[in-house]
């Protein structure tokens, strides 16, 4: 059963224990003039130990070639005795959903044996809720003339008085304070990083092929903090900025970057902190 209010919409499973599917999907909300759906692994994803949870265009194989939907969304799996401590996520920044990539969403969002812990609160009469929040900020293909996706843009880049707001300058910079690299405007804090990105990796954006500067800056900025990401110490670091890691990369693939280096970088990370969860486990 799926209920909707606005942007936001409340998935609940019913007999969510006897669910013998590998996924489960809700029914198709209208949000932005598109329509979307999330689907569950109830067992979890590859026979893995965690709840995987996404967020997907639906009827996307029947959309015609070139369509794309540019949205944020955060995901809820709610506590039903205590809303503090519902687990939440979300995409971190806006993304790109299209015939390579219709969904995105979380391989472990929560782990089995906490959802299914007696009194846990997250099965309450085995029922599952799940609330999505979704923000669609651009429609491409069929739908370009959204005018709900405009309207979403409007208030993206502008506040109540019309000037641009505080969260929108965090993610673009504005044009006053921003420096050109290659292409790409960047805010001088990250001049050098970019500078030395491009020095060692001419080649990392030749066939990307985005001209909106927008989009050219949520780029920069997602290979800037996946970079950032694997530079921090190894025991700093949790499987969920693994997680993350792995969506921003695959990003950059989607957006046609040339990021091979990166993958060979984030499967170095992870064979490190896997050694290190293996000597701690010996430990112990």
């Amino acid at each position: 059963m799926t209920n909707q209010v606005g942007k936001k919409f409340a998935w609940v499973i019913k007999n969510f224990s006897s669910l013998q599917s590998e996924r489960c999907y809700s029914d198709p909300i209208l949000i932005g003039d598109c329509k979307w759906h999330l689907y569950i692994h109830p067992k979890g994803e590859n026979k893995g130990d965690h709840l995987a949870l996404y967020l997907e265009v639906d009827d996307h194989q029947s959309l015609p070639s070139g369509w794309r939907r540019y949205a944020k969304f955060r995901f809820s799996i709610v506590n039903q005795l205590s809303q503090d401590l519902s687990v939440q996520r979300d995409s971190k920044t806006q993304l790109w959903f299209d015939q390579k990539v219709p969904g995105w969403g979380f391989r472990e969002m929560i782990p089995l044996t906490k959802l299914h812990a007696k009194d846990g609160g997250f099965l309450v009469n085995d029922e599952l809720l799940i609330v999505a929040e979704v923000d669609v900020l651009e429609v491409i293909g069929p739908l370009d003339e959204s005018k709900e996706a405009s309207e979403h843009l409007k208030k993206e880049k502008q506040g109540d008085d019309g000037a641009e707001s505080k969260d929108f300058l965090k993610k673009t910079p504005s044009v006053k304070e921003s420096v050109d690299v290659n292409g790409f405007q960047v805010h001088p804090s990250q001049v050098e990083s970019v500078r030395r990105i491009f020095k060692e990796h001419p080649d990392i954006a030749v066939e990307f092929r985005g001209k909106n500067q927008r989009l050219r800056t949520t780029c920069m900025n997602f290979l800037l903090s996946f970079m950032e990401t694997l530079r921090q110490p190894i025991q700093e670091l949790s499987y969920e900025d693994l997680e993350e890691a792995d969506i921003a990369l695959a990003y950059l693939k989607n957006a046609s970057f040339k990021v091979d280096w990166l993958e060979t970088e984030l499967d170095q990370v992870k064979e490190k902190k896997e050694t290190e969860r293996a000597q701690a486990l010996v430990k112990t």
